[in-house]
């Protein structure tokens, strides 16, 4: 998929945020559960929201304790948000 994105000049604007999503996904990593870290997925971001991927409600309700963690360490990092959704997806993969 990235050699798609990199050959499209007018999909720039969707890689940077693909690319800003990810980086702020590995900011928060180390506060996740070990148990979870493996399968939360970078969601998409805008101008006021970041989503976080989850694979059920169980982890979505976790995860939506630690938003206030997740948005310091976001701050910490020069990357603030105005806002953190926890979206249920399940993985058709599986």
């Amino acid at each position: 998929m990235g050699t798609a994105l990199d050959g499209a000049a007018a999909l720039a604007p969707l890689r940077a945020r693909l690319a800003e999503s990810s980086a702020r996904l590995e900011i928060i990593r180390p506060l996740l559960p070990p148990a979870l870290r493996a399968s939360v997925v970078a969601g998409p971001i805008d101008a006021s929201q970041w989503c976080l991927l989850v694979p059920n409600s169980a982890a979505a309700a976790k995860l939506r304790q630690l938003l206030p963690a997740f948005r310091l360490a976001l701050e910490a990092h020069g990357r603030p948000v105005a806002g953190i959704r926890i979206r249920v997806h399940q993985d058709p993969a599986r």
